[in-house]
């Protein structure tokens, strides 16, 4: 079965606690490289000027400050100077897509998973910061969210509310020191290219092709498996589930080896699993026990459609029909004859 890449990507509101964290060798027990393209004055200045405009749009929710990519990498990379490994693929990241990157190397506390954190900005610096001056005052409420006149900002007592700002005529009330967000880098196309590209990267450095990692498709005969994360409370369920889709995707490599065509292997994979799948959880919402249930039988169904593939075919007649009724005819006569012969020469026999 083909060995399919792993990369990840998740959203970050914390981008300065993040990279701390990450880059910590008190807080990280086999932490081999970090490396920046950027100073930390550069990333707080990021997450100040996010959680300002997030906080002026009224939105509600969290504000995602940055984003990060979470690559693993096979055993072998191991070989390989850390540094150089990590500095390579970071500089990749930022040489294709201009943004600024923080990035370390890990391995998880059993040493089973060498992988890459690589954090990244959604937005680049401007050549110059863009700085508002006001022509009159500014009034921005609780919420900062601004507002026309002092009087919406104003208590009964005709005091400024707690938490509301005032800006007065010729002060600076805005700047920007980053582009808007490049709404790129949070589409499903942005994420499949990283796929590929870091794929190949890490298949320059191993040269046997049949280890060679692939993206995952997931319009394919497989089924994917989940990362369990540390202290993941679901790390048992998800291992069952992975368990599962394991012995589906061994399966599916079995009939493809039969014989069966893939066409046929999805046609089961939609019918089996997807769209029983979906009932389920329409009238029962998500169980993982029937999940589970539905992909083993799944499996059953396609093993059973691999051992017809393998059962010799039924032999048929290639003979003419008319002449075989003939023939036939022609062999029950002589095997009355014969039984005739039998009987005569029997009674022959005891009469002498």
């Amino acid at each position: 079965m083909a060995r399919h890449s792993f990369i990840q990507m998740s959203k970050l509101p914390n981008v300065k606690g993040r990279i701390s964290y990450i880059t910590s060798h008190a807080r990280q027990e086999n932490l081999y490289a970090t490396y920046r393209t950027a100073d930390n004055e550069f990333w707080s200045n990021l997450a100040r000027e996010s959680q300002q405009e997030f906080k002026r749009s009224g939105a509600e929710g969290k504000c995602i400050e940055a984003r990060e990519l979470i690559i693993v990498l096979p055993e072998i990379y191991t070989r390989y100077e850390p540094q150089e490994v990590l500095e390579d693929f970071t500089e990749e990241f930022r040489r294709r897509y201009g943004v600024e990157c923080v990035s370390a190397l890990h391995h998880n506390k059993r040493k089973t998973n060498y992988h890459i954190h690589l954090i990244f900005s959604e937005r680049k610096l401007l050549p110059e910061p863009d700085i508002k001056i006001a022509t009159r005052s500014v009034f921005y409420d609780e919420t900062g969210k601004r507002v026309r006149t002092k009087k919406e900002i104003t208590g009964e007592d005709g005091q400024i509310r707690k938490g509301c700002t005032v800006i007065k005529k010729g002060e600076i009330y805005e700047s920007h020191l980053f582009t808007v967000k490049d709404d790129k880098f949070k589409s499903e196309p942005f994420l499949r290219e990283v796929k590929e590209i870091y794929t190949a990267l890490i298949n320059r450095h191993i040269a046997d092709p049949e280890q060679q990692l692939k993206v995952f498709d997931k319009n394919s005969v497989y089924l994917p498996t989940k990362k369990i994360g540390k202290n993941n409370p679901k790390e048992e369920e998800i291992k069952a589930d992975n368990a599962v889709s394991q012995e589906w995707n061994r399966t599916a490599d079995i009939a493809l080896l039969s014989g069966i065509s893939e066409a046929k292997i999805l046609e089961v994979k939609q019918t089996e699993i997807h769209e029983k799948a979906s009932q389920s959880i329409k009238s029962k919402g998500w169980l993982p026990n029937l999940f589970r249930g539905i992909v083993a039988k799944a499996k059953d169904f396609l093993q059973s459609l691999i051992r017809e593939k393998d059962m010799p075919p039924k032999p048929t007649l290639d003979i003419d029909m008319a002449e075989f009724r003939h023939m036939r005819s022609l062999m029950i006569k002589a095997q009355e004859g014969g039984q005739r012969k039998s009987v005569i020469c029997r009674k022959i026999f005891f009469q002498s």
